[in-house]
C-alpha cells in the first residue's frame, strides 16, 4: 500500500455483507456508507480498527481515502449491471476501456493485484479511482458538481450511486422480520384475493409522447392516479429533477403501519442522447402500479393498513428520488410493514417463459421467499428466478438504516432473467442477468419483440396479491365474490 503521510487519509473498509454482523466493533459500526450490491461499505479514521476486522476481509479489501484540503469530498459507487453476455459486444468493451482509462489518465494510481486502487500522489485529482474491482469501483469527486462529469462518462450499463455521510449501522429490527414469517406461515389461497388481483390488470404502456417531458409524465401520471381515487401529492427533492409521485391510501382503522408499492418514471437513453422513452425501464413498472390503482377504485376495497403507491423520478442519476423519500419516513417515524421496487417487468428473450426475477443479495430474504410463494399461487404461469442485482442500494432494497436508508422489509422485483431456477432461496450461487438488448437505450419502446404485456400482468397480479395480504383488506359491504367476477 502506497500512503503519503504529509496527506490527510481514512481508509475505507470494503466487506461482503456476509462479513457484516449486528455486533461489529463501534469503530465500523459508527462509519457506515451503505451496502452497494454484496459490499457494505465503511470508513476507519482511527487506524487501530484494522485490528478489530474480521479475519474473513480479503488482502485488497481495504484502501487509503485520501481527503481534500478545502472541504469534503463526495463518493460515489460505480457498478456494472449483471447483463447477459450477448450484450458484452466489442463495442461495449471498448466504452468500459475508454472510461477506466479517463479515470487513470492523470498516472496517480496503480492497480496491484488487479483489484485495489491506490493513489501514489499526495493530492487526488478532480474525479479519481479510489478502488476497483472488474465490475464496481468507488471513485471520489472533489466536488458534487465534478458528479456530472462522471455521469456522462459512464458506460451504457454501468451507474454511479453517490454515498451519504457515515452514519451509523443498524439491522432490520427482529421484530419487523418475525411480522413477515407470519404472514409467510399463515399464507393460503385465498379466493377473494384471486377475485381481486385476477382481471385484465395488464393495461397499456405510457404513450411516448408523454414521456418525452419528464415534467408532463408527472402531471400526467398524478392525474391517472387521483382518477383512479387515490389522494396524490408532488415530493420535490432535488432543482432539476421531477418530483416523486406519492399516493396514498388512508387504513379504515387508525394505523401506524404502512405497506408500500413502488417504481421509477424516469428513464435513461444511449449514451449522448437524450430521447430515453422507457417502455421497460421503467414504464412497465410504473403501469403495473397505476393499474393496481385502478383495480383499487373499480373493486371498492379499503385497507386495514396504510397502503402507498409511490413512482419515484432521479432512480437513473442514483436513486435519488428514494433516497429522499427515506430521509422524509425516517424524520416522519414511518413504520414500513413491507415494501416492493418493480422495476423492468415486460421483457424475455423470445424463446423463454414469462417470468419473474428476484433479487438474491438485496431485501429480506422473509420477503423474497413471500413474494415467490404468492406468484406461484396466484400468478403460476410465471417462471420465478433470483437475480445477481447487485447495483441495487436505496430505502427499497437496503437491509440496514441510516439517515438516507430506512428499516424496510423489501424485496425487488424484476424481470429479464436468462438462467431460470425455482426456489430463490435455495442457496443459489448462479447469477442471473439483464438481457433486454434495449436496456439504457433510446429505443427501449413496448412495440418491440419480446415486450409482453402479458408478463407485466401476471407480475402485476403478485404485486397486488402480496399488497392485499400484507395490508388486509376489506370488501364493500354486500360485494362478494361473485361481484368480483362480474366486474371482469
Amino acid at each position: 500500500m502506497i500512503l503519503n503521510l504529509a496527506t490527510p487519509v481514512a481508509l475505507l473498509a470494503i466487506l461482503h455483507a456476509s462479513e457484516v454482523r449486528p455486533n461489529f466493533p463501534p469503530c465500523l459500526a459508527d462509519n457506515f456508507y451503505g451496502i452497494f450490491g454484496q459490499q457494505s461499505v465503511f470508513e476507519i479514521s482511527d487506524f487501530a480498527c484494522l485490528e478489530l476486522l474480521p479475519n474473513s476481509v480479503a488482502k485488497g479489501s481495504v484502501v487509503p481515502l485520501y481527503l481534500p484540503e478545502n472541504g469534503p469530498q463526495q463518493l460515489f459507487w460505480i457498478q456494472e449491471s449483471s447483463i447477459d453476455n450477448s450484450l458484452r459486444t466489442l463495442e461495449y468493451g471498448a466504452e468500459v476501456a475508454n472510461f477506466v482509462d479517463w479515470l487513470v489518465s492523470d498516472k496517480r494510481i496503480a492497480y496491484p493485484d488487479g483489484q485495489t486502487i491506490l493513489f501514489e500522489g499526495g493530492k487526488p485529482a478532480p474525479v479519481s479511482l479510489v478502488y476497483r474491482t472488474s465490475n464496481s469501483g468507488v471513485v471520489a469527486a472533489a466536488d458534487q458538481g465534478l458528479a456530472h462529469i462522471l455521469s456522462t462518462r459512464l458506460p451504457r450499463f454501468w451507474r454511479a450511486l453517490p454515498t451519504a455521510s457515515p452514519v451509523s449501522y443498524l439491522p432490520v429490527p427482529e421484530t419487523a422480520i418475525e411480522r413477515v414469517r407470519n404472514i409467510l406461515v399463515s399464507l393460503r389461497f385465498d379466493a377473494l384475493v384471486a377475485g381481486i388481483v385476477g382481471t385484465d390488470a395488464q393495461g397499456h404502456p405510457i404513450p411516448y409522447e408523454r414521456r418525452r417531458n419528464i415534467g408532463i409524465a408527472a402531471k400526467w401520471l398524478k392525474t391517472q392516479f387521483e382518477d383512479a381515487g387515490a389522494a396524490c401529492s408532488f415530493m420535490p427533492f432535488s432543482e432539476g429533477f421531477a418530483p416523486n409521485i406519492v399516493c396514498r391510501y388512508d387504513a379504515k382503522t387508525e394505523s401506524f403501519d404502512t405497506v408500500l408499492i413502488s417504481g421509477h418514471y424516469d428513464s435513461r437513453g444511449s449514451f449522448g442522447l437524450e430521447r430515453a422513452p422507457g417502455g421497460n425501464d421503467d414504464g412497465s413498472g410504473t403501469i403495473s402500479i397505476l393499474n393496481i390503482a385502478r383495480r383499487i377504485r373499480q373493486t371498492g376495497i379499503t385497507f386495514r393498513t396504510n397502503v402507498e403507491l409511490v413512482v419515484f423520478a432521479g432512480e437513473e442519476q442514483g436513486l435519488l428520488g428514494s433516497k429522499a423519500y427515506t430521509k422524509e419516513l425516517r424524520e416522519r417515524g414511518a413504520n414500513i410493514v413491507l415494501m416492493i421496487q418493480a422495476d423492468m417487468l415486460a421483457y424475455h428473450v423470445s424463446d423463454e417463459p414469462p417470468q419473474l426475477g428476484l433479487a438474491q443479495f438485496i431485501g429480506t430474504p422473509e420477503v423474497t421467499q413471500l413474494v415467490a410463494n404468492i406468484s406461484a399461487i396466484y400468478s403460476p404461469e410465471l417462471t420465478s428466478s433470483c437475480m445477481d442485482m447487485n447495483i441495487r442500494v436505496s430505502l427499497v432494497e437496503s437491509p440496514s438504516m441510516n439517515r438516507d436508508t430506512l428499516q424496510l422489509t423489501s424485496s425487488n422485483v424484476q424481470v429479464q432473467v436468462r438462467l431460470i431456477h425455482i426456489n430463490p432461496l435455495s442457496g443459489l450461487t448462479m447469477v442471473l442477468a439483464v438481457a433486454d438488448p434495449m436496456y439504457h437505450n433510446s429505443w427501449d419502446l413496448s412495440d418491440r419483440p419480446g415486450y409482453d404485456l402479458n408478463q407485466i400482468r401476471s407480475i402485476c397480479k403478485v404485486q397486488f396479491a402480496t399488497l392485499l395480504h400484507a395490508a388486509g383488506f376489506d370488501l364493500p359491504e354486500g360485494v362478494n365474490l361473485e361481484d368480483l367476477e362480474e366486474l371482469d
